[in-house]
């Protein structure tokens, strides 16, 4: 994930009109060209998503995985042209219905999942871990396949509070009374 040399900013709107197949995301006007993920990468996303998917069917809250436009500060009334940072997290879930439309989600969703790769490890754990936690995501997971861990972010009184799993473990998401991931099944056997 490299920023493109760029002099001008650009917006949600500006996003929307580019043709290429390249995935993007957006801080602050800026954009990042996203490389595509590895085959670990994708089984890491696929088994957490079908868990929370499971859990979730029949419930109010979705689970969404990538790529999904999330517009992290969009707030009512916004135009795409007014908002300047756009992510696409690994998996998203929102539980409220109002904020997702036909281009993703506006604001904060309640879950987000990063899943970390050598090109994306920064952005996850400082960039996104920053602009999670001041949009309000109330529960951030970074995932790291290297490491077979999973470290959760609940956020309270604005801050986020670190908690780590190993591969072997179950965890309670906060967020979703009752949904419990095994994460033995989600890191692949290596």
């Amino acid at each position: 994930m490299a920023p493109l040399p760029q002099a001008q900013h650009y917006t949600f709107a500006d996003l929307l009109t580019w043709e290429d197949r390249t995935r993007y995301e957006l801080y602050d006007g800026q954009p990042v060209a996203l490389a595509s993920p590895s085959n670990v990468h994708q089984e890491i996303c696929m088994a957490l998503s079908a868990q929370i998917y499971n859990f979730l069917r029949g419930k109010k809250c979705k689970v969404y995985p990538a790529p999904f436009d999330v517009r992290l500060f969009e707030e009512a009334g916004d135009a795409p042209e007014d908002v300047y940072t756009v992510v696409q997290p690994d998996i998203s879930v929102v539980c409220d219905p109002g904020k997702t439309d036909g281009h993703g989600c506006k604001g904060a969703p309640d879950l987000v999942v990063e899943v970390t790769s050598p090109s994306t490890a920064r952005y996850d754990n400082l960039l996104k871990f920053n602009l999670y936690q001041q949009a309000g995501v109330r529960e951030y997971w970074i995932v790291d396949p290297a490491a077979r861990v999973a470290s959760v972010f609940s956020l309270k009184d604005g801050h986020y509070q670190a908690a780590a799993y190993g591969a072997d473990a179950t965890v309670s998401v906060g967020v979703l009374e009752g949904c419990v991931i095994d994460l033995s099944t989600v890191f692949p056997e290596l």
